[in-house]
């Protein structure tokens, strides 16, 4: 018998179940957004997503069949706790593609032969305890946003606030599907501008995000809110998306301009309501850290904001895979700490987001010798990449486990010279196929973060947007968004210590301490294997493809 315990709650007390060093944790999402966490000793192993491998975003599937194909046979032996995201098992009965039997026989044989159980957990938690439990955080207020989830009392909610504090996290408060929903009117929004939402092409609203920079109107911002918080806008939508955008804006087709000024209203909505709700629980509880997950935690632009309207809270966090693949992370994070009452783990510097396989130098070769005809490669190290970059050359960078999350953070990277203007358009056109406005990331050397932009922050995992320092804009204007701002992605020896090293060596030939970073893909999930980042490589106009941790050098 599957041995699942539906009972578990939000606030479980410690539980009696017995852990060894030597037991493991696997933590699973299905539906969308698929993935596996294994969890060893209370930390991340491995997080893979179905996506990177399937080649299709966002893709539908069983998480439990994907941790069986994917992962070693050693690892699954020694598994002994599986959990679900998901309260109510909605992999069994709600997906048709989440009816592996043969998966879960086998899991059920594992449970019984270590000793273990399996857990059904609230979707909110799970994103909270992704949150709150990957950061080194003793206490923090912890806000969850994304497009909707069951809790444990079978509510569908799209937000929840709970406050964290050592190994256990409590509820605050739950808001009504209806009245705080900010990731429909982004799905609305993204639909009205004929983009797609979900499988198999992938959410758009970081499109809808990029127009948002290039507009500063308002015009819209009260019937947006209103689609938010009240029922009869929400509903209206999930019947006739059309009917509903012709009620707001009394039209369907629309010009660009139209659409910025449409996606700076929404924008301006969303921080609007997130300011009014957060300005409560900040002024009550008084807390000096906060933690922030669910999908619309991608939106760094609020993210930003946020810590602008509240100088108080010191410190802001985002995990670095917030949306519903975090589930995975989360769940077993939360068995791990709240149920089996295990201590804090201790980060050095951040939690690490290269949960991906790694790749060695033979599995490289045997990549390289599938594209033979169409390449040149050779030994070279990094002083030749540095060289190219210097000379307006567009280079990809693999190497070490890829990253987990939507964001590229320099193991699965597209680099180039920031200083030079036109690499936003050449990139957006002859690489990434995508709209003229769409901006590049800044990836900066963290402690030189306050030379360059207004705020010093840290974002190890691009999640927050900040205003650069007038005097400095000009010298990286490849990096520097519409409205004068950045999603910077701040690097440390600790984080990642080749893309640190190479950075630095960038800055002594430069005098700038900044690469420009997008992730090393077009219009796919980022490459996760040395022949998806061939392929990518061979079918754009990228100039030259670096497998860093062995120094293979590759040319057209």
């Amino acid at each position: 018998m599957l041995s699942v315990l539906p009972s578990v709650t939000d606030n479980s007390s410690q539980s009696s179940l017995s852990m060894t060093l030597m037991d493991t944790i696997v933590g699973l999402q299905s539906g969308h957004d698929v993935s596996y966490c294994v969890l060893k000793n209370g930390k991340p192993l491995i997080h893979e997503e179905l996506e990177r491998f399937s080649r299709v975003k966002e893709e539908l599937g069983d998480g439990l069949k994907f941790f069986f194909e994917n992962s070693s046979k050693e690892i699954q032996k020694k598994s002994k706790f599986f959990t679900l995201g998901n309260f109510g098992g909605r992999d069994r009965r709600k997906w048709p593609q989440c009816n592996d039997h043969k998966s879960q026989s086998l899991m059920n044989l594992i449970i019984d032969n270590n000793d273990g159980k399996y857990f059904e957990l609230s979707h909110h938690m799970c994103h909270a305890a992704n949150a709150f439990f990957s950061s080194n955080f003793d206490k923090s207020l912890i806000l969850t946003i994304d497009g909707g989830g069951l809790e444990d009392t079978n509510i569908l909610t799209a937000s929840t606030v709970y406050m964290g504090e050592g190994t256990k996290i409590e509820k605050i408060k739950v808001y009504d599907f209806f009245k705080f929903n900010l990731s429909v009117c982004w799905n609305f929004i993204s639909q009205v501008f004929g983009l797609s939402v979900g499988y198999p092409k992938g959410n758009q609203a970081g499109t809808v995000m990029a127009m948002a920079s290039m507009s500063n109107s308002t015009k819209y911002v009260e019937p947006l809110i209103d689609m938010m918080t009240k029922k009869k806008y929400m509903q209206s939508y999930f019947l006739d998306y059309k009917a509903t955008a012709k009620k707001i804006f009394n039209k369907l087709k629309f010009s660009e301009q139209e659409k910025f000024d449409i996606a700076s209203s929404l924008q301006i909505a969303s921080e609007n309501l997130v300011k009014e709700e957060l300005n409560f629980f900040v002024k009550k509880y008084k807390p000096k850290k906060l933690c922030v997950a669910g999908g619309c935690a991608l939106n760094s632009v609020l993210i930003g904001k946020i810590q602008t309207w509240f100088p108080e809270i010191e410190n802001i966090y985002v995990p670095p895979v917030p949306y519903d693949s975090g589930l995975a992370i989360g769940s077993a994070q939360f068995l791990w700490h709240q149920i089996l009452g295990n201590k804090r783990i201790r980060w050095k510097d951040n939690f690490t987001p290269y949960l991906g396989r790694k790749y060695n130098e033979n599995d490289i070769k045997k990549a390289l010798q599938k594209f033979k005809g169409y390449i040149t490669y050779s030994k070279d190290d990094d002083g030749k990449v540095l060289n190219y970059l210097d000379n307006q050359k567009i280079v990809s960078v693999f190497g070490g486990g890829s990253e987990s999350g939507r964001r590229a953070l320099g193991n699965r990277s597209i680099i180039a010279d920031p200083r030079d203007e036109k690499m936003k358009k050449i990139i957006n056109q002859k690489v990434k196929h995508r709209q003229w406005f769409r901006p590049f990331a800044p990836s900066i050397l963290k402690e030189k973060v306050d030379d360059w932009f207004e705020k010093n922050v840290s974002s190890p995992y691009m999640t927050h947007v900040i205003k650069w320092k007038k005097e400095k804009k000009n010298l990286v204007p490849a990096v520097v968004h519409y409205d004068g701002s950045a999603r910077l992605q701040t690097v440390t020896e600790n984080d990642n210590f080749w893309y640190y090293n190479f950075i630095k060596k960038w800055e002594r030939k430069t005098g700038v301490p900044i690469v420009l970073n997008t992730s090393f893909n077009d219009s796919e999930p980022i490459v996760e294997s040395p022949e998806d980042a061939l392929r990518c490589f061979l079918k754009t106009k990228i100039d030259h493809l670096y497998f860093f941790d062995h120094q293979i050098l590759v040319s057209k």
